[in-house]
């Protein structure tokens, strides 16, 4: 961990220099000792110490400076740092100012020129100042730290991209911390954009978008080859499992994912169905550890670039990824899933990803402590959600259209939804209306049976209320059903007949689409199982159906 900082100012070179030498040899173990020979310099040097997340233990600042005094500097440099210990450099001229310092800016100690000999008259009274300060300051935090505010969807982006990607981060709400909000403003050249990201190595991302912060953050890298054995689109558990078993059958494998690998299975706080788990493990978890196991086998994943349209040539598939790139492969897995399906009723566009959330929201959770919480839907990912959230929130209310949760969840998590004493039940509930400016206050709660509507206060919504098929990118390549899915196998057969255009002899395979070579396996294909076991079986099997297609090609 990099030492804090001692901060030394003073614009007389000799004076400046025997100051250093003394903290040098008192202090340099455990100390890094910084010069400046101005009281700009030195705000300069403070603004940096901030931006690259550094400790400033103390300040030893002289009074008298052109430009600057010391105590016009220790004034500034307090917003930033407000727990730096302060000791001013006098003359005895200046004691008034020393003294008044004392009451305005909380000065710890004022040190009169000369302070010879150290031993009596510098380092015990700076002995007593930084023990301390070592002892009420906790650590600096050393890694990435997101500064904005908690109403804000740019906000709500970035935090839940770094969450879902397992990134440690710092959130720093600029409303709610002074030291933030200055260190905001002190970097700002103009118009004051957030969120903003600072980064150990003292660089800086304001407001980026997804792109621009995963390959900041080392998840997006341009493909490495133009042609692969097999290119699978999407990395949630079908796409992943394709890819471990691809790259380890020696396919050269490439994985496209827009977002984070995980899919919406990544977005669960809590899977405990999952075989060889007998303890549960989240959805990000278990998306990490694939991605991982997929990239030591050789896959390539490709993150946060989007497949934005897929045409074939001959017996080739060739994809135009987001920046213009194009990719071509023998075999195509598509494992896209599905997306949420939206809330559509009025107020709630203003307000989402500003406490309105699709999906659990890990990322927010802890920001509606001792709150009250909605959770609309009553499947798995809601159950897990509701369970997630009850650990933060005062009370989670679930509303949820049918009469109870029996046809809907399993049983596991309807027995420990049942046990938390913070979570109700509402059946025969829709959503009809949200009421807020900057974010959620109220929701108007309609019960079709009853023939009645109430509101209720609530501080954030999650919402849970089904999925639509991910297939937009093939919708005018290979065939689907009336609701989007994709059509595979002996769903292609109609009465008996080839899908039209097929031009093989022979029937599709399994998971093949109505084009030859090109595959699809888990929640986007039609009539399946939808659970993260049944997705991963269909990655593997996709796989073994490549095979046997790139055999006749």
């Amino acid at each position: 961990m990099a030492k804090p900082v001692v901060l030394t100012v003073d614009d007389e070179p000799e004076v400046l220099n025997a100051i250093a030498r003394d903290l040098q040899a008192r202090y340099r173990k455990d100390y890094r000792i910084v010069q400046a020979g101005s009281g700009q310099e030195a705000l300069d040097a403070v603004r940096e110490l901030k931006r690259r997340g550094a400790a400033l233990a103390l300040l030893i600042v002289d009074q008298r400076m052109p430009g600057m005094s010391g105590t016009e500097l220790v004034a500034q440099a307090i917003t930033l740092y407000p727990d730096a210990k302060r000791v001013l450099l006098t003359a005895y001229a200046d004691t008034d100012a020393a003294i008044t310092s004392i009451n305005t800016l909380n000065l710890d100690y004022y040190l009169m020129k000369p302070w010879d000999p150290p031993e009596e008259r510098l380092y015990p009274v700076l002995d007593d100042l930084l023990d301390d300060w070592r002892a009420n300051v906790p650590a600096t935090y050393q890694g990435i730290r997101v500064a904005g505010t908690l109403w804000s969807p740019r906000s709500h982006t970035v935090k839940d991209f770094l969450a879902r990607s397992q990134i440690p981060y710092r959130w720093m709400d600029v409303e709610k911390d002074a030291a933030a909000a200055a260190l905001v403003e002190s970097q700002a050249d103009g118009p004051i954009r957030l969120p903003v990201l600072y980064f150990p190595d003292g660089s800086t991302l304001v407001d980026p978008d997804v792109p621009q912060l995963a390959a900041k953050v080392g998840l997006r890298a341009p493909a490495q080859q133009p042609f692969y054995d097999l290119i699978i689109v999407g990395a949630g558990p079908a796409g992943l499992a394709a890819a471990v078993y691809g790259a380890s059958e020696g396919l050269r494998t490439a994985v496209v994912e827009r977002d984070v690998p995980g899919g919406q299975a990544g977005t669960s706080s809590r899977i405990e169905n999952y075989l060889g788990f007998p303890g549960g493990i989240s959805g990000a978890d278990l998306a990490r550890r694939a991605a991982t196991q997929a990239r030591r086998l050789g896959a390539e994943l490709l993150v946060a670039q989007e497949v934005t349209s897929l045409r074939v040539e001959d017996s080739y598939k060739v994809v135009t990824l987001d920046d213009g790139s194009e990719l071509r492969c023998h075999a195509l897995v598509l494992a896209t899933g599905v997306t949420v399906r939206t809330l559509d009723v009025p107020g709630v566009e203003p307000l989402l990803g500003a406490s309105v959330y699709y999906g659990a929201a890990a990322s927010e959770a802890v920001s509606y402590r001792d709150k009250r919480v909605v959770v609309v839907g009553g499947a798995n990912s809601a159950g897990q959600g509701a369970m997630f959230l009850s650990r933060f929130a005062a009370e989670v209310v679930m509303l949820i259209r049918g009469e109870s949760l029996d046809r809907s969840m399993s049983r596991y998590l309807i027995d420990q939804i049942e046990a938390t004493e913070n979570i109700t039940v509402r059946p025969h509930a829709v959503v009809a209306g949200l009421t807020g400016s900057t974010h959620l206050e109220q929701l108007t709660i309609r019960y079709p049976r009853e023939d009645r509507e109430e509101t209720l206060p609530a501080d954030a919504l999650f919402v849970f209320i089904g999925a639509v098929p991910g297939s937009g990118l093939v919708k005018d390549v290979v065939e689907l059903d009336r609701a989007g899915f994709v059509l595979t196998g002996q769903d292609l057969l109609v009465g008996g007949r080839r899908p039209r255009g097929w031009t093989l002899d022979r029937d599709p395979f399994l998971l093949e689409t109505s084009v030859p070579g090109i595959f699809a396996a888990g929640d986007v294909r039609h009539d399946v199982i939808r659970r993260v076991a049944s997705a991963v079986g269909q990655g593997a099997v996709a796989v073994s159906l490549v095979h046997k297609y790139l055999e006749t090609v």
